[in-house]
């Protein structure tokens, strides 16, 4: 059985890599670039569209405030990007927001952060992956009956290519991603060359379509909040960003300049396609609202869509205007929009086991998910991901309408955060520092940081107000109860390192045992038998005592004859047993022996099998294993485990005869032959 596993795992993960071959792992700027920038660039599939699908609410007129919410949000944008290339050249160890708040503002500022960036990277594979499905579903009937699961095998997949290694699953989404970003500019610059040079007019699918807004005649507080509910929305595509900051380690050396530069050619592209993609959808007459309700309040004719209108998304439509509907360039851009929402998940892929490695290096998580695995992945991080995201998409059955409600809090927790602890790293260095051009970098850099810092809070707060009653609020509250979990987890942790410190010094001596009295439990005479008490005898116990369970009182009479016939120089005593329980006389003679003798030690031997089937590990070694369960938790007794490798097991085939009772192990690897006396 081992070795089929391990087959399959070499299978899906490929062969272990040595520790020595990390360097060969590292991303050039060209392979970074898809790997971490893949969440921001596809949120230009959704962020446009949900600025227009807000505003539909007060109906088409309204479209005429999304070139202002769009530069809005190109300004958030540039902003949180000219920030990051500070962080990055200030903190290049990876950690991020988490190490910039931790250091600047506490630990309880950088486990916010923590644990906000957590909770919206498991949003991020949830909602790219689901809104994916949307865009297959439109044209595949069997992905839209389907959805969850059809979201979760993606899921699963991307897991898989994730633990194959980040250099590995960098090659593998490079190319969609590289054709999304050409596709999408390419029909941006053909659209206004279209518009701009040859005069053409575009003409979306919807052009001719009304909207009826669901509130009439909005005005004052109502209409702002609306624009802002729609600025809010469109800041989803700032989601990502950060990971960059996250991944300083994974780049090629100079890790932070190569790190800033990724940094940079991500903003531009992001704002382009997404400028291109606003410009485009308004020029050529797009109409959206929200998918629940675009069966009622689209009307075509002057009368309802009905139920079995189908609402394409902006890229869909923008692509219809610039190419034609049903042209190879319109199949073309809704292919690779699908995949690179699919892909787009790979930048949380990135982003969260790092972090949860620097957590649990920090004792806030696990230790598990500080270890790379077999192919110098965090294989643990990215599990727990993999299972978060699937976990969302079924409790929300992969609607992206409800799951985007819950997107992007977290990360502008972070970004405020990150920014007030940029701003308090420069102030801190300014007061040492001397060099006339050095001091004027970082007032530049505490400059960006600061209005950074003011514009991610502005936004944070209208988020808030205007998502927390449509699902924020579950995202509020996760974030608390995390924070709290890695607040306990690092109290265990310190509990446990402090019970366990060793003193200086020399030697404890109340720590030494007075005695060690050793029993070596058994069940018949057998070869197993036979080693154990070889073994028990060979490291010279104060006193040792073979001790049976007497369930049947024939079998434990047979026993003891047997026992006395062969001369075994070790006493038996045979434990009553009224109600044919095994582990209850063990135990209860375990402690009994420490009631009597505090400071001794009892050392429990346990002759076990060892057998190479998966079928055989039922068969054999459930009390032994039951009674080890129990007898951990006693202080004072030791419990050794005695292998008898069986037939079966790998180790055997061969050379049985190395692992005979009477063989003797010699340094060099020879094995001489002869008995040891029991």
């Amino acid at each position: 059985m081992p070795k089929v596993t391990d087959l399959v795992k070499r299978l899906l993960v490929g062969r272990a890599l040595r520790s020595t071959q990390l360097h060969d792992q590292l991303l050039p700027k060209r392979v970074a670039l898809p790997v971490f920038a893949s969440d921001a660039l596809s949120s230009v599939a959704y962020a446009p569209q949900e600025i227009l699908v807000i505003l539909s609410l007060g109906g088409a007129a309204f479209y005429s405030f999304s070139p202002w919410v769009a530069a809005g949000v190109v300004l958030v944008m540039l902003t949180v990007v000219a920030s990051y290339r500070q962080n990055v050249h200030a903190y290049p160890s990876g950690g991020g927001d988490y190490e910039v708040a931790t250091t600047n503002l506490g630990p309880s500022a950088g486990l916010t952060v923590a644990s906000a960036l957590l909770v919206d990277y498991v949003l991020t594979v949830a909602v790219s992956v689901a809104n994916g499905a949307d865009y297959v579903g439109a044209t595949v009937p069997f992905v839209a009956e389907n959805r969850p699961l059809v979201a979760i095998a993606i899921v699963v997949l991307l897991t898989i290519m994730n633990l194959r290694g980040i250099r590995e699953s960098g090659v593998a989404f490079a190319v969609p991603t590289y054709a999304f970003m050409f596709a999408v500019i390419g029909m941006v610059f053909w659209g206004l060359f279209r518009l701009l040079v040859l005069g053409d007019e575009l003409h979306a699918p919807t052009a001719d379509y009304t909207i009826v807004a669901e509130q009439a005649d909005i005005a004052g507080f109502a209409m702002a909040f609306l624009v802002l509910r729609a600025f809010s929305s469109g800041c989803a595509a700032l989601t990502g960003v950060e990971a960059i900051s996250n991944g300083v380690p994974a780049f090629r050396k100079p890790k932070s300049k190569n790190a800033a530069t990724t940094l940079l050619m991500m903003g531009v592209i992001a704002v382009v396609m997404f400028s291109g993609i606003i410009y485009l959808g308004l020029k050529s007459g797009v109409k959206l609202t929200e998918p629940a309700n675009a069966a009622r309040d689209i009307l075509i004719n002057g009368q309802p869509a009905g139920p079995g209108y189908y609402q394409q998304p902006i890229i869909a439509q923008v692509a219809s205007a610039v190419f034609g509907d049903g042209s190879i360039l319109f199949i073309a851009i809704a292919a690779v929009t699908a995949l690179i929402l699919f892909l787009a998940a790979n930048t949380a892929f990135n982003g969260f086991p790092v972090l949860a490695s620097i957590l649990a290096q920090d004792r806030y998580l696990p230790r598990q998910l500080h270890t790379r695995g077999d192919r110098l992945a965090f294989s643990n991080g990215i599990i727990l991901l993999a299972a978060g995201a699937c976990l969302l998409i079924w409790a929300f059955q992969a609607d992206v309408s409800k799951l985007l409600n819950l997107y992007i809090v977290g990360v502008f927790v972070s970004f405020t955060l990150s920014q007030i602890g940029m701003v308090r790293h420069w102030t801190r260095h300014l007061k040492t520092e001397t060099d006339a051009r050095t001091r004027f970098r970082m007032h530049r850099s505490r400059v960006i940081n600061g209005f950074g810092g003011v514009m991610t809070a502005i936004v944070l707060i209208v988020v808030l107000l205007t998502k927390f009653t449509h699902g924020a609020w579950i995202v509020c509250i996760a974030m608390p109860v995390l924070f709290l979990m890695m607040k306990g987890i690092r109290h265990h942790y310190d509990r446990v390192a402090a019970e366990l410190a060793a003193p200086e010094g020399e030697i404890d001596e109340t720590l030494l045992p007075a005695r060690n009295h050793s029993i070596v439990l058994v069940s018949k005479i057998h070869k197993p038998t036979l080693r154990a008490l070889a073994y028990a005898r060979a490291t010279r116990p104060s006193t040792l005592e073979a001790v049976t369970v007497g369930v049947d009182a024939d079998e434990s009479a047979k026993l003891q004859e047997e026992w006395d016939r062969r001369g075994i120089p070790v006493p038996l005593k045979i434990l009553d047993s009224p109600y044919r329980e095994i582990t209850g006389p063990v135990l209860d003679y375990v402690k009994s022996l420490r009631r009597k003798s505090p400071r001794d030690v009892v050392t429990v031997y346990i002759p076990e099998y060892v057998v190479g089937r998966w079928w055989e590990h039922l068969l054999h070694n459930q009390s032994a294993l039951r009674l080890k369960g129990r007898l951990l938790f006693k202080p004072g007794v030791m419990v050794t485990s005695v292998p008898w490798q069986l037939a079966s097991s790998d180790r055997l085939k061969g050379r049985p005869e190395a692992f005979a009772p009477g063989a003797v192990r010699r340094s060099h690897g020879e094995v001489k032959k002869g008995e040891i006396k029991a």
